[in-house]
């Protein structure tokens, strides 16, 4: 090389190194603004917690779990809108009603008419739990959230017509969320009160090497635990996270009113961000609440890699998996972007205090800070190899260092020390969410976090081009979920027994009493259970749907259908027929599944095999005591009344085995009453039919008396 190449070579080696150290100034300058209002967020934190644990913490007695169980209950709607979701959508569903510690409430689930997946698994799960309610979008989708959302709204207000009973609030949750079981009880507490109520959202913890779903477990636990606490006391503004959020009805009826009852804005991919703001503009009351609670969770031991369950303190929030491959984030995240820095740009512009307008910045920063992140990551790159450049003595030429600059070597020196409480802030919110191997791994996925960042900011100025361009549509640019399999969460077992138990519906020591009085007699576990008040006749209906994988129909008078059956073999095998479905299948009610013999018996009445639907054992008396006709025995028409049959084998007088061959030979036109008929029989006598019918009397209590008549219905 000559020297004149030598010299040119080293006088373009000076200026790029000048070029760099001028980005470096620029990108150290935005990294020091960015960090100063991280700073500033993590200052208002810590005093506010000091505040509190030194003046309100001695003076304020922490709410009790009893609390949020003693309010009467309130009726709750559970909103999902679901766009190709067949994956999760029934798991979702099944944990929510086994698992959460509520009655009144209803799961609306939205699905487009094109989703055929996710419709036959919600109509699966409306047959079992008549809690779930499937709401069918007119149209093929996707179109957005907000679409979907606004049909389920539509939806539950034809229900509070027709039921005539209102919903307090509506609660906002997706298809891969785990639901705390003390979720619907707080924001019973709560409701009318507030207008939006914000729960925590957690993931749910992830192993070591997921390094990109382990980057959602970093940001929710401190964005969830200090960003949002922070931002409510400086504004009284929660931005709604889409889930774990519940609206007020007067919150939902007053964006209902000036939008054609279309309350979620269908313009934005953050209608959840959006709603916070226009409920906010009406002055309506928003609350992030951090209910604390004790839950279990699972570590890996360090030494031997065992997994060990543990206590930790947490909050009633709510938990799911979120993506864990690159490409999967990129597209959340992306959508985020999207929506709160450019949409609500858009939407939200400016307005409000001036702690709302830093707010905003905070948002909005992102599309910046993301990408600028990664040149700091380049630059450094670059350094490095100007410093192994140097090593070899190439004879390379630099100008006087920019960085050499005292006042540029303090940015840089304090942004270090920034970066510094940045990683101490995350380890330590990490940590306390996860442990502390959780948190030590925090720090080394901060690098992949940062590049799903840009990566997502990218994608996300290229869709808003277009879109501000080309002016097209941005549909539900939705990702695919998963939910915890069976071993992450308590499994519902198959017998009923042990079903009731998961439910919490009973405990061990009635289980077993009645397990005893029920090998003792033959008289039915569930019946054992009713009489004996522990269980409720509605959740021993729904269990046995539950467990039978079976649909559960309350009972409507108006559709007994006796032209279709026999009288005398609806009562023999307990059933009640309201009708034939469109191919002539025999509909039925039953309080339990149809053994082998039932079935044998009916199908000579229907073209295809009988559709049995589970519905409460009082209905299926009431319903067989109308076909039989009789109708002057007014008061033990009602359904609480049990039957002659079921009142002798609780009494023992008689077995249930017994019984069911006696109502299989039974024919009233030639045997007549059926309490002298078991007398002819031998299977009981005249004392124990007396005492029975009396107890059948003594159960109509309260109602017209009449004389004593035996039933068998």
């Amino acid at each position: 090389m000559s020297g004149a190449d030598a010299a040119g070579g080293s006088m373009l080696f000076a200026q790029y190194v000048l070029v760099l150290e001028w980005a470096t100034l620029f990108v150290g300058l935005v990294i020091l603004l960015s960090s100063l209002d991280d700073a500033f967020i993590d200052a208002c934190y810590w005093l506010r917690a000091a505040y509190r644990t030194v003046f309100l913490e001695p003076r304020i007695q922490p709410l009790p779990i009893a609390a949020l169980r003693d309010k009467p209950e309130q009726k709750l709607a559970i909103m999902v809108p679901a766009w190709k979701e067949s994956d999760v959508i029934a798991q979702m569903i099944e944990n929510t009603i086994a698992t959460i510690e509520y009655a009144d409430f209803k799961i609306f689930c939205g699905s487009y008419a094109n989703d055929p997946a996710t419709i036959e698994e919600i109509e699966r799960m409306a047959r079992r739990y008549r809690q779930v309610v499937h709401v069918r979008v007119p149209h093929d989708g996707p179109t957005c959230k907000a679409d979907c959302l606004n049909w389920i709204v539509q939806a539950i207000f034809l229900d509070e017509q027709k039921t005539g009973r209102p919903f307090a609030g509506m609660v906002l949750h997706d298809s891969e969320d785990v639901i705390h079981p003390l979720e619907l009880r707080l924001f019973n507490l709560l409701l009318p009160r507030k207008d939006l109520i914000q729960l925590p959202v957690y993931s749910l913890e992830r192993e070591w090497w997921q390094l990109v779903a382990g980057c959602y477990m970093d940001d929710f636990a401190e964005w969830h635990s200090k960003d949002l606490v922070v931002r409510e006391s400086l504004t009284g503004l929660v931005p709604c996270a889409g889930v774990g959020t519940c609206f007020s009805l007067q919150a939902i009826r007053a964006l209902c009113a000036g939008t054609e009852n279309r309350p979620f804005n269908i313009s934005s991919l953050t209608e959840d961000y959006d709603f916070s703001f226009r409920l906010k503009a009406l002055g309506m009351k928003q609350v992030f609440v951090r209910f604390p609670i004790r839950h279990k969770s699972w570590r890996t031991r360090f030494i031997d890699r065992a997994r060990i369950e543990v206590e930790v303190d947490s909050y009633v929030a709510v938990r799911e998996y979120f993506p864990s491959t690159f490409r999967t984030a990129v597209r959340q995240r992306s959508r985020w972007i999207l929506g709160i820095a450019f949409q609500g740009w858009l939407d939200v512009a400016w307005k409000g205090s001036l702690w709302n307008k830093y707010m905003l910045v905070r948002d909005r920063k992102g599309v910046i800070t993301s990408i600028v992140s990664i040149l700091a990551y380049l630059l450094a790159l670059n350094y490095a190899g100007i410093w192994a450049a140097e090593q070899f003595d190439l004879g390379l030429k630099r100008w006087p260092s920019l960085l050499d600059d005292p006042l540029i070597s303090a940015l840089l020196e304090f942004n270090l020390l920034l970066l510094t409480n940045r990683i101490v802030q995350r380890f330590y919110f990490v940590s306390r969410a996860y442990g502390w191997r959780q948190g030590a791994m925090a720090i080394a996925r901060v690098l992949v976090n940062n590049l799903i960042n840009f990566f997502a900011t990218l994608r996300a100025w290229k869709q808003f081009t277009v879109f501000v361009m080309l002016d097209k549509r941005i549909a539900w640019d939705k990702t695919d979920h998963v939910f915890p399999s069976t071993e992450q969460l308590t499994a519902l077992r198959r017998r009923l027994g042990e079903l009731l138990l998961a439910w919490k519906a009973l405990d061990e020591t009635q289980l077993e009493q009645a397990l005893a009085a029920h090998a003792a007699s033959g008289e039915r576990l569930g019946a054992v259970l009713l009489r004996e008040g522990w269980l409720r006749e509605d959740t021993l209906a729904d269990a046995i749907a539950h467990q039978e994988e079976l649909p559960r129909r309350d009972l409507d008078l108006a559709q007994l259908d006796a032209a279709s059956l026999p009288v005398l073999l609806a009562i023999r095998h307990r059933v009640v027929p309201v009708g034939r479905t469109a191919s002539g299948a025999l509909e039925l009610l039953a309080a339990e599944p149809l053994d082998d013999a039932a079935r044998a018996a009916l199908a000579p009445y229907s073209v295809q095999p009988p559709v049995v639907a589970i519905a409460r054992d009082s209905e299926i008396r009431l319903a067989l005591r109308r076909l039989t006709g009789d109708a002057a025995n007014q008061n033990l028409l009602d359904p609480r009344v049990p039957l002659l049959g079921d009142l002798l084998v609780a009494d023992g007088a008689l077995r249930r085995a017994d019984l069911a061959a006696a109502i299989g030979r039974f024919d009233p036109a030639r045997d007549g009453r059926f309490g002298r008929f078991l007398c002819e029989q031998g299977l009981i006598d005249a004392a124990q039919l007396d005492r029975a019918l009396a107890q059948q009397q003594a159960r109509a209590a309260g109602f017209a008396p009449v004389a004593a008549q035996e039933h068998v219905a």
